[in-house]
């Protein structure tokens, strides 16, 4: 399992730790990366996914995981995101009966 958020991409980051004296060494940033399960209004149960606690915020900000997979870029988003974005899109396509 990678380092990276399923719905933002963000990844491990890498830089230095500058010491008082302006010692540098390399260090890697990583992804304060989170396990969440979010409901999803419209295929009406739960969707797992690793996400990054920023991004978590801005799902909620847009009102739900719906609403952020709709207007969410495709490039971003990791395969299993991909298809939950498919599968709301075809359940919101079709007809209510």
């Amino acid at each position: 399992m990678s380092r990276r958020c399923e719905l933002t991409g963000k990844a491990v980051q890498t830089g230095n730790l500058v010491s008082h004296s302006n010692r540098k060494t390399r260090t890697r940033f990583l992804p304060n990366l989170c396990n969440v399960t979010l409901q999803s209004e419209t295929l009406g149960r739960p969707v797992r996914l690793r996400i990054a606690a920023a991004t978590l915020r801005s799902v909620e900000h847009r009102g739900g995981i719906d609403a952020f997979l709709a207007k969410a870029n495709d490039a971003e988003l990791s395969q299993n995101a991909r298809a939950i974005k498919r599968e709301i899109a075809k359940k919101q396509a079709a007809p209510a009966a």
